[in-house]
């Protein structure tokens, strides 16, 4: 199947900008944190931390790389629809390292009762030709789904073309098992909407007077959607993120992206100095967008960075940040997951070896308290977490950058009661 467009209609847009400078935050650290969640190692020890490590590794449902053919693989996101299980990711075919210049990204999907029958598609890959453009890198790559399109996935990736950073998306029709054409998403600020690059979102920003934290080359959007209803219409809610920038943004199509906020600046002076980087966690539960993000990494030489992740929510309503809670944190993604009408956190409290789950408090987030933190005893990163078509809990994870891996468990038995 040929996955790219080579002759067709340029899909890309020249940016709405000014000739004014950009406004740029620089990292802080945190300033008088409404409480500090530490990680500790002695929770390992724990019988269920102990279970939870267990239950995840006989739980194994599958591994959606290419056998014997990917040589890298990572960031994973999953859904249950129509008795299959669909899951994204990128790989790299030719080296170990993760390397955009090397990347596909992938779609992959089994029978439920048939966890060895793979079919697996490349969306995009690097050294394709889109409309004439040379795709000069491949990355983060997730799926999604609205509500109002039970028979439609959509799945978006960050595409180097031209050596500059786009998100980019097709739509696979689950009915026909068909993928549709390549199209930029958009990213909007107020009235002003350019293509989702990392050149259209710092215009649209300062277009609009509002700052941003340095960027880095490459963008992305987190897998997570969690759903509002305003002035009718229903929006889908997720994290952007770009080096030290980190925002809520907001869709009604999954096509057009809208900012809404950032933790720099909040109504009555309630943004916050930080080190945020890279993905944010974000999940929006009675009118708050709940936030997590990790922070630059701590340098001990140096004294710069931090340990700790930032756990915050953003209201909706009032346009105010919460002050923050610094939580015990290595550099990995994060998720949010309501289970039994609780908030939880999913996290790694102090490398990619372990997985912390924190219940978090929605009446005051500095009494949020720690589930459990497991030792996997090896490698499980970048956790997500979603229901199957039973309604239980499953967690998509990364091993060593070499497997995509599903797992299912029952979180039930290790809230304490």
């Amino acid at each position: 199947m040929n996955n790219v467009k080579t002759d067709c209609k340029d899909i890309f847009s020249e940016d709405v900008s000014q000739l004014t400078a950009f406004k740029i935050y620089v990292r802080e650290r945190v300033e008088a944190p409404a409480a500090v969640i530490e990680a500790d190692a002695s929770l390992n020890g724990e019988t269920k931390a102990k279970a939870f490590s267990r239950e995840i590794a006989e739980n194994k449902i599958a591994d959606f790389e290419k056998d014997g053919i990917d040589k890298m693989c990572h960031v994973s996101t999953f859904c249950y629809v129509g008795g299959n299980i669909y899951m994204s990711y990128y790989a790299n075919t030719q080296s170990a390292e993760e390397d955009p210049g090397y990347q596909a990204a992938r779609l992959a999907y089994i029978p439920e009762n048939e966890p060895l029958n793979k079919t697996i598609l490349d969306i995009m890959k690097t050294g394709d030709s889109l409309c004439g453009h040379k795709v000069t890198g491949v990355y983060d790559t997730i799926l999604m789904q609205r509500d109002e399109e039970p028979d439609s996935i959509y799945v978006l990736w960050t595409a180097s073309i031209d050596n500059k950073y786009y998100r980019l998306y097709r739509i696979f029709d689950i009915k026909t098992g068909s993928l549709g054409d390549i199209c930029v998403n958009r990213f909007k600020v107020k009235d002003t909407v350019n293509d989702f690059s990392s050149s259209g979102m710092q215009n649209a920003l300062a277009v609009n007077g509002i700052g941003h934290k340095e960027f880095f080359s490459d963008i992305g959007i987190m897998q997570k959607l969690s759903s509002r209803t305003e002035n009718g219409e229903k929006y889908y809610y997720s994290g952007t993120y770009s080096g030290n920038f980190t925002a809520i943004i907001k869709s009604k199509d999954l096509i057009t992206w809208e900012y809404v906020a950032q933790p720099n600046e909040g109504a009555n002076g309630t943004g916050f100095k930080n080190e945020t980087i890279w993905e944010n966690a974000v999940y929006v539960l009675n009118d708050k967008a709940y936030y997590f993000v990790r922070q630059w990494n701590y340098d001990e030489k140096t004294d710069t960075g931090s340990k700790y992740g930032i756990l915050t929510y953003y209201d909706l309503n009032s346009g105010e940040w919460a002050r923050p809670v610094l939580v015990g944190d290595c550099q990995s993604r994060s998720d949010f997951i309501v289970y039994k009408g609780g908030l939880y956190l999913f996290h790694a409290p102090t490398d990619r070896n372990h997985i912390g789950i924190i219940k978090i408090d929605c009446n005051n987030i500095a009494n949020s308290k720690v589930i459990l933190q497991a030792d996997m005893n090896g490698s499980c990163f970048y956790p997500f977490i979603q229901y199957n078509s039973a309604g239980e809990l499953c967690m998509s994870y990364t091993v060593d950058r070499k497997h995509v891996r599903l797992a299912s468990f029952t979180l039930s038995k290790y809230i304490d009661r």
